[in-house]
């Protein structure tokens, strides 16, 4: 009997980590911080001066902002979300966005949806998580199907790295 064990486990053990898994959780911490301040605006403009980042906001591959998160984002704000909640949000994407340049990503929409639920943040890793253990699964299915691998057809392009130099391994 195969199984979708192998192929999902190491792929959700890999949501353990600061930028995927912990991405919502550090969203909190930062709405939370910047509810608690006395001004949003430079809070959040404090953060990116001193060169903190800032969780929830930018991706690298949607530049122009994510399209996951304005659509979940016109959704909440279409629901009966909490007022209060949804205005502190709002504020700081405002603020997130005069300071940086940069959009909310799916990471700060999710962490949004359960904070103007009353949620912690761990439901939010879960949406995550859902959303993409249906495409791992499906991927899994897939290969087994075939009876082999899938391989990306992309072919690197850049520099080839000096087999020489000294490389550091995170």
């Amino acid at each position: 009997m195969r199984t979708c064990t192998p192929p999902s486990a190491p792929a959700l053990a890999a949501l353990s980590g600061p930028r995927h898994g912990g991405a919502t959780a550090r969203v909190y911490a930062l709405v939370e911080g910047a509810r608690d301040s006395s001004d949003i605006d430079r809070f959040i403009a404090t953060r990116w001066q001193r060169g903190e980042d800032l969780p929830g906001f930018g991706h690298a591959l949607y530049p122009d902002g994510d399209p996951r998160a304005a659509t979940l984002l016109a959704m909440l704000r279409a629901s009966a979300a909490d007022a209060g909640t949804m205005r502190t949000l709002e504020a700081v994407i405002a603020a997130a966005e005069a300071a940086s340049g940069r959009r909310p990503n799916v990471d700060f929409t999710l962490a949004a949806i359960c904070l103007t639920h009353g949620l912690p943040p761990a439901p939010a890793l879960a949406m995550f998580a859902a959303g993409r253990l249906a495409g791992w699964l499906a991927h899994a299915l897939e290969q087994q199907a075939q009876g082999h691998l899938i391989r990306p057809r992309a072919s690197y392009t850049g520099l080839q790295p000096d087999a020489d130099a000294d490389v550091a391994h995170d």
